[in-house]
């Protein structure tokens, strides 16, 4: 007879259908069990992981309150780590000419909050975009994220300080706490650099520096240079 047979073939069909889903979903469930009992086997080694990098996280993020220095006409230190360039270069944006350098390389064992080296009015601020080359090359202020900071001092009376916080290989994200015309005193803090990273700091001729190439500064707390 015409279509004899075709009911049984659509019922065999949705059979093997259905027969097929549950197949899957036994293999789902036996995959799901031994993926479940390795990653509860990793438990142990992912919780002590997590303490670890919990450890790390608060060490790195750390933020010490800085022994300010109260005596007049200072600079101090932005940032903590190793001085390493001291020049004379040209800084046309803020400085508006030739001046003095300090370069500062911040490990990602550093504290990594910044503070105002003097006391005075954010004068000037700018973020540039750029590359992500590794801090310990001095010149990486010339092609790696960048923001530089003018502030305008008080004390020392008149004078320009500039700061220039560089973004590393490691550290992908500069988070400025201060905006254009803020006062900031002397050792605020004014910002974060996450991870190894360096800062800049550009200083006038006629500034009297205090530091060597090798020293180890604190953050608002080391001096830098001194004016009369």
């Amino acid at each position: 007879m015409k279509h004899s047979g075709k009911a049984a073939l659509a019922a065999l069909k949705l059979i093997g259908l259905s027969g097929t889903a549950v197949l899957v979903l036994l293999a789902v469930a036996f995959l799901g069990k031994i993926i479940g009992t390795f990653v509860l086997g990793l438990a142990g080694v992912l919780l002590s992981l997590w303490v670890l990098f919990t450890i790390f996280t608060f060490y790195f993020f750390r933020d010490p309150e800085p022994a300010v220095p109260t005596g007049s006409n200072l600079v101090v230190a932005p940032g903590h780590g190793k001085v390493d360039t001291i020049d004379a270069t040209s800084e046309p944006e803020f400085m508006g000419g030739d001046c003095q350098r300090i370069s500062i390389f911040l490990s990602v064992f550093d504290v990594h909050v910044q503070n105002a080296p003097v006391t005075g009015r954010i004068a000037f601020f700018k973020h540039s975009p750029g590359q992500y080359l590794n801090a310990m090359r001095a010149d990486c202020s010339l092609f790696n994220e960048n923001v530089l900071v003018g502030i305008e001092s008080v004390e020392p009376r008149g004078q320009k300080i500039g700061l220039r916080l560089i973004a590393g290989l490691i550290a992908r994200r500069i988070v400025p706490f201060i905006a254009q015309n803020d006062a900031v005193q002397r050792g605020e803090r004014i910002g974060l650099i996450q991870f190894g990273s360096r800062v800049d700091v550009y200083l006038p001729k006629s500034a009297k520096l205090k530091v060597q190439l090798g020293d180890r500064v604190v953050g608002g707390q080391t001096v830098l240079a001194s004016f009369d």
